[in-house]
C-alpha cells in the first residue's frame, strides 16, 4: 500500500534516506559543539568584514559606520535618493544615527541630503557624484576579494546559503525580542 503523503521511489530508498537525513540533522542540533562553533566562525567573519570596512572608510578619510551608510545608499537608491529610516532599517540602527552620520558626511562632500518631494519630513539620501566615482575605483579590488571569497559556491548554492542566513537572523531578531522581555 503507498502512502500518499511521502515521496519515495520504487524501493523506498528516497524516503529512507530522508528519515536519515533529518535524525542527523537532528542530532547535530542537539550537539552543542557545533553551534557554538558555528557562532564563533559568524564572529570571526563579522571581525573580518569588519576590517574591510575600515580599510575601505580609511580610503575616504571616514569611519566604517560612515561607510556602511554609504554602501547601503549605494545600494539601495534608484535615482531618487533613499529614505534615512529604510537605511537605519538595513543597518539594523536607530534613525538618529543614520541622521548625524549623514550630516557629517554631507558635510565632507560624500552624500546630499533632500527632504523628500512628497513629505518633507523625510529626507533622501544619495552619494555626492565623487562619491560615486571613488566606489567605482575600488570596483576590481571588491570584485577580485568577493571571487576569492565565495570560489566555493555556484550561484544557487549562494542563494540557499544566503537564504538560511537570513532564516537565522530572522529567528536571532526573535530571540533579541524574547530575551529583553525578560529584563
Amino acid at each position: 500500500m503507498h502512502d500518499a503523503g511521502r515521496n519515495e521511489s520504487v524501493d523506498g530508498s528516497d524516503a529512507v534516506s530522508a528519515t536519515r537525513k533529518e535524525g542527523a540533522r537532528l542530532r547535530s542540533i542537539g550537539n552543542l559543539d557545533i553551534i557554538r562553533r558555528f557562532t564563533w566562525e559568524i564572529s570571526s567573519i563579522n571581525m573580518h568584514l569588519e576590517e574591510l570596512r575600515q580599510f575601505w572608510a580609511r580610503t575616504l578619510g571616514i569611519s566604517g559606520p560612515q561607510w556602511l551608510i554609504l554602501m547601503a545608499i549605494s545600494d539601495l537608491d534608484k535615482d531618487d535618493g533613499v529614505p534615512v529610516n529604510v537605511v537605519s532599517k538595513l543597518l539594523h540602527v536607530d534613525p538618529s544615527f543614520v541622521t548625524t552620520q549623514s550630516k557629517l558626511l554631507e558635510k565632507k562632500g560624500l552624500l546630499r541630503r533632500r527632504p523628500s518631494p512628497t513629505d518633507a519630513r523625510v529626507v533622501r539620501l544619495s552619494l555626492a557624484e565623487k562619491t560615486q566615482k571613488h566606489i567605482a575605483s575600488l570596483n576590481e579590488q571588491y570584485k577580485s576579494i568577493r571571487e576569492f571569497v565565495f570560489q566555493e559556491f555556484d550561484e544557487e548554492e549562494l542563494a540557499e546559503f544566503t537564504t538560511k542566513l537570513a532564516t537565522l537572523k530572522t529567528r536571532l531578531e526573535k530571540a533579541c525580542v524574547r530575551i529583553s522581555l525578560d529584563y
